[in-house]
């Protein structure tokens, strides 16, 4: 039901009553605009589109927090979007209606983080930003979202360069002693930060040389343990000597801590990750290794071995934990052994061969 009056002030009050029987009104100083603003809430109703101009009221921080709340995050996944959104986001614009954010509140917040974060992090929080509007639009609360048209940073894909022997054994010897042997189980097993820290007694088998891949120590507070990155990343992984060796003396040196955890705090408990890759960064200064390097390029120091060493695409996969080949050709295809000569050799031999024939005729 909606309808148009002249006021005594002379201006022209439209209303009409939505679904729910609120009546919305508002005045105009031509009758023309009163009707054209009727006729697109009519159509708009029409069409499915329909929102409340009150719904875009509630602030986009309290809208968020219902949001993050509703969400079904892996742990990390959800401490990963909540400090995205409390570290960037909510100072940004958390207090503001969340109908009133336009496109071009998201292209300067999008440009004022390119100025100090890398190009990587900015899409990450633009990506949970985005999905904030994208279930207030969902949930009828904003017409659009503000996310259309956004420039971001172009991220270079970096070339993986795995890291010398020596540069790792040198890591090792930087590294504080309790924590020490994680650069060797990592660098010689391929697993992910999470999966060494989380790392406990029970998944070890020294005698038959395997560990056994199952959780990870999560980015919470308290740490506690949670599941791998991915169900491909459930796996066993053959153990070498150097590592059984290496976890052996840790053992003997450092008894297990809480939940038969490996790698502990000084008093046992479980690690705080955030420690350690201050502890590793502090270990890259001192051994001289690269500036950039990283806990996690013990990873890719691992699966270059197995590459160099003949390893097929489906080894290094299940050894990795990748959830497909592709995934792994797509990081590490460049490191397998003579694929230029291979490429020469291919064309050579069908092109070049009948080019010579060609021309010899």
């Amino acid at each position: 039901m909606s309808s148009i009056k002249r006021r005594d002030s002379g201006k022209w009050r439209a209303r009409y009553r939505d679904a729910d029987g609120k009546e919305h009104a508002r005045h105009f100083e031509r009758k023309v605009d009163a009707q054209r603003w009727l006729d697109e809430v009519t159509a708009s109703i029409l069409t499915g589109n329909y929102v409340d101009p009150k719904a875009g009221k509630i602030t986009f921080e309290v809208f968020a927090r219902q949001w993050q709340l509703a969400q079904v995050h892996r742990p990390n996944t959800a401490a990963a979007v909540d400090s995205a959104l409390r570290v960037h986001a909510f100072p940004a614009f958390g207090g503001r209606q969340i109908a009133s954010i336009k496109p071009s509140d998201i292209q300067n917040f999008v440009h004022t983080l390119t100025q100090r974060l890398a190009p990587s992090t900015v899409r990450v929080t633009y990506q949970h930003v985005r999905a904030v509007f994208r279930a207030a639009e969902a949930d009828r609360l904003i017409a659009r979202s503000p996310c259309q048209r956004i420039s971001l940073p172009r991220v270079e894909r970096r070339v993986l360069q795995p890291l010398p022997s020596e540069v790792v054994i040198a890591l090792e010897g930087a590294m504080p002693h309790r924590w020490a042997a994680m650069i060797p189980l990592m660098a010689g097993t391929g697993i992910r930060p999470g999966e060494a820290a989380g790392l406990s007694l029970d998944r070890v088998d020294f005698l038959r040389r395997t560990v056994r891949i199952d959780r990870q120590l999560l980015l919470t507070w308290p740490p506690t343990h949670g599941p791998p990155k991915t169900r491909s990343s459930i796996r066993t992984i053959p153990l070498p000597q150097v590592v059984v060796n290496a976890l052996a003396a840790h053992v003997a040196q450092f008894p297990v801590g809480e939940n038969e955890a490996i790698f502990t705090n000084t008093d046992g408990s479980l690690l705080k990750r955030d420690h350690v890759s201050a502890a590793f960064r502090r270990a890259v200064t001192a051994s001289g290794a690269p500036a950039q390097t990283r806990l996690h390029d013990l990873r890719h120091y691992y699966a270059s071995l197995l590459i160099r060493h003949g390893e097929s695409v489906k080894v290094v996969q299940s050894r990795l934990g990748h959830s497909s080949a592709s995934e792994t050709l797509d990081t590490y295809s460049h490191l397998w052994p003579d694929s230029e000569d291979m490429t020469r050799q291919a064309i050579d031999t069908v092109l070049g061969a009948q080019r010579a024939g060609t021309v010899a005729n």
